[in-house]
């Protein structure tokens, strides 16, 4: 933690009751964390909203000296996980949680609207930026890891070769490790896309449970007789035509300009990981016309990303699935729904929560990036730049680089 004789500004600071349904069980921050926190700087004051459905129950922060409070409307920042449903947003309050609308998400246009009205500062934890641009803050490692466990399970029902536990019955990460040990996977090729946080968490679960990495081309161009996974960089799945090499930069300026290299791997793969951020302007890595082919040899997917079809990276994602019901088939030659795990489905994963089936863990590590990279920013007030170009919306109007939503927020 940055040295607390330079914070001089009293703060009191809200956990908020997670409310977005379904219920989200992570915390912002953890009670020992809290209570670490309150003791290293006095001028530090948090408060939690009681819950019932927390990982750490109300008990776990009263043990820590914490205090329970119902009415937040005194607190200088208001934590949260996931979006606040509008009708529960206090005006002129400042929020900080993950507010899912700056790809223009249609299901949080009314809060965004509701922002702006009630005169709210919202700041979001995926904006919060480095001078380098990287991100400071995520559970994106927490979404790998569970999403790369979820691939190797629903190989096992797909085969019939062994049964897991869902990670969400599992107390912590290392009882889900246990449950590996029941693992009998046939030789697998599993193919990871992206090197970002998910897709590092993803590789980390395939190497805990003992799966051979190799490159793109031994992938692509060999059959093996043990589970192995390739992890693919944007170098492997993008191409410009008419340029020998790959170009990051130009890439990441015009990605509209690129076409996917993906296609080989729909012919190699059982199994595919999908960890990379997505948007409009990026390739698709294949088609619904493809995925009809009979080659097509791709059965199982753990969509990680999950953006949801038509505008998605995999035009099999149809909705988002939930921790109680993880798994949806689709039936390539008719582009519809089908049972799961039969011959003739393509069996999808696309929960949009995964972290919050390991809760505790995930909250543990995200507290600790907040204590050591964002209070010390909380405590600079308004002179922080960093949470300047987090801000979406402030002094009822949206702010820099945030215009472009107002069209999202204010129209039909």
């Amino acid at each position: 933690m940055a040295d607390e004789k330079n914070y001089l500004c009293p703060m009191k600071i809200g956990i908020l009751r997670e409310e977005k349904f379904p219920r989200d069980s992570r915390v912002p921050l953890t009670p020992s964390q809290c209570k670490a926190l309150m003791e290293r700087n006095p001028a530090i004051e948090i408060v939690v909203q009681p819950c019932k459905y927390r990982c750490f129950t109300n008990e776990e922060f009263h043990y820590q000296g914490i205090s329970m409070q119902e009415d937040v409307s005194d607190c200088d920042f208001l934590l949260g996980v996931k979006e606040v449903p509008p009708v529960l947003l206090i005006p002129g309050k400042t929020y900080i949680y993950f507010s899912h609308v700056i790809k223009e998400q249609p299901r949080n246009r009314l809060m965004m609207k509701a922002v702006i009205e009630k005169n709210i500062r919202l700041i979001d934890w995926e904006c919060m930026k480095d001078k380098k641009g990287k991100r400071l803050i995520a559970f994106g490692r927490w979404a790998g890891i569970v999403g790369a466990y979820h691939a190797i399970r629903m190989v096992g029902f797909r085969t019939s070769r062994f049964r897991l536990r869902q990670m969400i019955d599992c107390l912590n990460f290392a009882e889900a490790q246990k449950e590996l040990e029941k693992m009998d996977l046939p030789p697998v090729k599993i193919v990871l896309t992206g090197t970002g946080r998910v897709s590092e968490g993803a590789a980390f679960m395939l190497d805990v449970a003992g799966i051979k990495k190799v490159s793109p081309y031994n992938f692509c161009y060999n059959e093996f007789s043990e589970p192995v996974y390739t992890q693919l960089t944007s170098a492997d799945m993008y191409h410009k035509e008419g340029e020998e090499k790959f170009n990051a930069e130009d890439y990441h300026a015009h990605p509209d300009q690129y076409k996917s290299s993906f296609y080989p791997f729909t012919k190699a793969a059982d199994v595919m990981i999908n960890g990379i951020y997505w948007d409009k302007r990026i390739p698709v890595f294949f088609t619904k016309e493809q995925m009809a082919e009979k080659d097509f040899r791709i059965k199982t997917i753990s969509d990680i990303t999950c953006d949801i079809a038509p505008e998605s990276s995999i035009p099999s994602t149809l909705y988002a699935s939930s921790i109680a019901d993880p798994y949806y088939g689709y039936n390539a030659q008719t582009g519809e729904l089908t049972q799961t795990f039969q011959d003739e489905s393509i069996d999808i994963m696309a929960i949009d929560n995964l972290p919050n089936e390991l809760p505790r863990d995930a909250s543990e590590d995200f507290g600790n990036l907040i204590i050591s990279r964002i209070i010390p920013e909380l405590l600079k007030a308004d002179t922080s730049e960093m949470l300047q170009n987090a801000t979406i919306a402030t002094g009822g109007k949206l702010n820099e680089p945030f215009v472009y939503l107002h069209s999202y927020a204010f129209g039909n």
